[in-house]
């Protein structure tokens, strides 16, 4: 197996195949890879138990049906009692595994498809609508300053904080011929900021306000501009790769707005 997973699933050749395409296809990181590493075993220790399998039996993808996943997610639920979270991040992964075994013409049906996730408690974040998005975008077009139009921009395409935003030096900033990279810096508070005429948190989020009042969505905040990233990353972004994107530590974070947008589409 590949060794940036961190967690073995020997003598699971097409898991393992899967782990070594998300390590060196989708750029994520290694602590990325090891947790999908380790949901997957878990389900695979789950199922071997469950059917009787010796640890030393190679599962067989193609014997796990929708039925299958679905005593998992209750067994995960009442009788492992995991959290909803946990068990909704789980699911993500084993969805994206057999979405891609199907791809990769491994399997002739997803049996994933059909599993619904575990209800939670956490209400999700609102989300703007196009109309929102529209009015927002062309009241900064009025934003006499073209560092202020710039900023604003940014954070509507990337989701970023106010903190980060303001830690940002033009050396962050790579601009190519075909792409793009910015460098986030992790710091929660950046003490210097108040000093070489640096934007400041305050100054940045009465900014936003302003903006927001200018395009009649008063009561919006730098925050709703985030969770439009998120709602509009999560439509075509793998669960741990958003995570990555929007600097949460734990994935659990971002499952509400997959999770959000799973309800919607029922």
């Amino acid at each position: 197996m590949n060794q940036s997973s961190g967690i073995s699933v020997q003598r699971e050749p097409t898991i393992e195949e899967f782990i070594h395409m998300l390590a060196n296809e989708d750029e994520l990181q290694p602590k990325t890879v090891k947790e999908y590493a380790s949901d997957l075993k878990h389900f695979i220790e789950w199922y071997k138990e469950n059917t009787l399998l010796g640890e030393k039996v190679t599962l067989r993808i193609e014997d796990v049906d929708t039925s299958t996943l679905v005593h998992y997610r209750e067994d995960s639920h009442k009788v492992m009692l995991l959290k909803p979270a946990t068990i909704n991040r789980r699911l993500i992964t084993l969805k994206r595994f057999f979405k891609w075994a199907v791809l990769e013409s491994r399997l002739n049906y997803d049996p994933s498809k059909a599993l619904k996730f575990i209800p939670e408690d956490k209400v999700s974040p609102r989300r703007m609508t196009s109309e929102e998005e529209e009015a927002f975008l062309a009241a900064v077009e009025y934003v006499n300053s073209l560092r202020d139009r710039t900023i604003l921009t940014l954070m509507f395409h990337t989701g970023l904080r106010t903190m980060e935003v303001c830690n940002l030096t033009p050396g962050d900033i790579e601009l190519g011929r075909r792409s793009a990279y910015l460098t986030v810096r992790a710091d929660k508070r950046n003490r210097e900021q108040k000093t070489n005429d640096r934007l400041t948190e305050r100054a940045l989020r009465h900014l936003i306000k302003k903006v927001m009042i200018a395009a009649g969505l008063e009561g919006l905040s730098s925050h709703d501009l985030r969770h439009r990233f998120g709602y509009a990353m999560a439509e075509h972004t793998p669960l741990h790769r958003l995570a990555e994107m929007m600097g949460h530590t734990n994935p659990d974070t971002t499952m509400i707005y997959i999770k959000a947008l799973s309800t919607n589409q029922r």
